[in-house]
């Protein structure tokens, strides 16, 4: 046994033996004193350690480091190809799959591929920007602009509503003239019968 050991065991035998000598002999100091220091833990909430038990367990917690540093400085033996293999197993569940690496050729291909692919969004979006800033005025494109800056979609759905109701009222003027005119006729009328009907 280590010789701390054996010393912090004969100081833990030693206040066993003084606690039953304080109780077989029933002085009221001893009694006194125990009170006094349960009472004052119970005060603080935290248990009060000797410095004998506090150097035990300093002394326990490097032995427990030392156990750890000698096992990882501990060479490995080689391992079977089957325990390797059951460790990686074991690693690649606890672990994300391992990215896989491509070609330079491959890397290539998808570069050239994509840059094709942005090359042909713009041609297209130049062309018809082009085609449709000819033809409209020049105070629709400065308003459509301006309402592009803000928010791009919402200037979008705004266009699309405004050009919606106007194709909407030509149709309508286009198809029933007739029905218009009546329309308007209509609503001189109607409140006189209201009028007539609504008893003051």
């Amino acid at each position: 046994m280590d010789e701390n050991a054996i010393i912090t065991a004969i100081n833990d035998e030693i206040e066993r033996l003084q606690q039953v000598r304080a109780l077989l002999s029933g002085v009221a100091a001893a009694t006194n004193a125990t009170a006094e220091t349960s009472s004052a833990q119970e005060a603080v909430g935290r248990r009060r350690r000797s410095p004998a038990a506090r150097k035990r367990m300093a002394e326990a917690q490097k032995k427990r480091w030392a156990a750890v540093k000698t096992e990882a400085a501990r060479p490995t033996p080689e391992a079977t190809p089957a325990e390797r293999e059951a460790r990686a197993g074991k690693a690649t569940a606890k672990k994300s799959p391992k990215r896989r690496k491509l070609s330079p050729a491959a890397r290539k291909r998808i570069a050239d591929a994509q840059k094709k692919r942005w090359a042909a969004v713009r041609a297209a979006k130049s062309t018809p920007a082009k085609k449709t800033a000819r033809k409209a005025p020049a105070k629709k494109t400065i308003a459509a602009k301006k309402a592009a800056k803000k928010s791009p979609a919402k200037a979008v759905a705004k266009a699309v509503k405004k050009a919606a109701v106007k194709k909407a009222v030509a149709m309508s003027a286009k198809k029933a003239p007739a029905a218009n005119k009546a329309a308007a006729v209509a609503p001189t009328a109607a409140p006189a019968k209201a009028t007539e009907a609504a008893p003051f």
